[in-house]
C-alpha cells in the first residue's frame, strides 16, 4: 500500500490529466520557494511576483513547471485565480517530483 492510499500527503493526488496539487500561495517575498505546508494538506510557496495583474500566478505556474521539469504550459490555474489558495494541475505528470516532496515534508 502506497503512502497516498495508506492517508498520506493531502496536498497532492492525482487525475486522469496528471497531478493537482493544493497550494496556499503568499505572494510578495523576496525568493519563489516551497516553505512547508499549511495546515498539512496545502503546499505553502512563497512567490517572488505581487499579487498585481496575474503576475504572482504566473510566477507560480514557471516556478511549479520548473520543478516537475515541464512547460509553464502544462500548469492549469484550476480554481483559485483571484485567491491563496489554489488548485493547480500540472498535465501529464504522475506524481510530484522528489524535491518537492522533500521540500514541502522537510519544511513543515
Amino acid at each position: 500500500m502506497s503512502d497516498r492510499e495508506a492517508g498520506g500527503p493531502t496536498w497532492w493526488s492525482t487525475s486522469a490529466e496528471g497531478v493537482r496539487l493544493r497550494v496556499r500561495a503568499v505572494p510578495g517575498a523576496r525568493v519563489t520557494a516551497v516553505t512547508g505546508l499549511h495546515g498539512g494538506d496545502e503546499l505553502r510557496v512563497r512567490l517572488a511576483a505581487p499579487a498585481v495583474d496575474g503576475r504572482a500566478n504566473d510566477e507560480l505556474r514557471r516556478f511549479v513547471a520548473a520543478a516537475f521539469g515541464t512547460h509553464k504550459s502544462a500548469v492549469r490555474v484550476l480554481h483559485g485565480r483571484r485567491s491563496r489558495r489554489k488548485v493547480l494541475q500540472v498535465v501529464g505528470a504522475t506524481e510530484p517530483p522528489p524535491a518537492l516532496i522533500r521540500s514541502a515534508e522537510g519544511s513543515t
